[in-house]
């Protein structure tokens, strides 16, 4: 990354908070009994990367509950996959708070995911600024957005692990570029997601 180029985060609020919920105990309540682990675990590794990375503009994204356009063209996407526990979604709107508290701009939109966002402001803020953009997240899809001025923080294992790609990283990663990520994944399929790839054919072959 250059410097002393102005950064502007985008979070990917529902992987973190994923990750963050099946990473920590849910042991970890407040003194009414709620659980907060997702919560904590969002707040402790988007904490770390602002100290890091020192961003001057930061957004946040979340899905919506409503289906999206994808679910309206293939009717089984993400058919197979297994509903979360009320205890992560019910940490979503202290979440939200918290991004109020810290004076957090949200965006969430029915019919598009979180991912659609993120790759629209991306895209938009290499259209009209010269900011680099930098994508926190725990999902590696987001690669396909990585380019000359955008890049991916992703959180690893642990909440306190973390790793920024840039196109090098991507090619030393995968052996690939990140404008093949989407070729990749057409091509080998997504099983979380339940999109069928072509058949006979895994990660090597793609």
């Amino acid at each position: 990354m250059q410097k002393n180029t102005k950064k502007f985060v985008i979070i990917d609020g529902n992987a973190l908070i994923h990750r963050s919920f099946h990473a920590l105990p849910t042991s970890l309540t407040t003194k009414d009994g709620m659980i907060v682990n997702a919560v904590y675990g969002f707040t402790s590794f988007i904490l770390k990367a602002f100290i890091e990375l020192k961003p001057e503009f930061v957004v946040l994204t979340l899905d919506r509950p409503a289906p999206t356009f994808r679910h309206e063209e293939y009717a089984d996407y993400k058919a197979t996959r297994v509903k979360a526990p009320d205890e992560l979604y019910e940490q979503i709107p202290l979440v939200k708070q918290l991004a109020q508290v810290l004076d957090i701009p949200i965006y969430e939109k029915d019919g598009f995911e979180a991912d659609d966002l993120i790759g629209t402001l991306a895209t938009k803020s290499e259209q009209e600024t010269d900011w680099q953009n930098i994508i926190i997240t725990g999902d590696m899809d987001t690669l396909q957005l990585i380019s000359d001025r955008t890049f991916v923080y992703a959180m690893g294992r642990g909440l306190s692990e973390s790793k920024l790609y840039d196109r090098q990283a991507v090619q030393e990663k995968y052996g690939i570029s990140p404008e093949q990520v989407i070729d990749y994944k057409a091509i080998k399929g997504d099983p979380s997601d339940n999109i069928p790839g072509v058949k006979g054919l895994g990660d090597k072959g793609a």
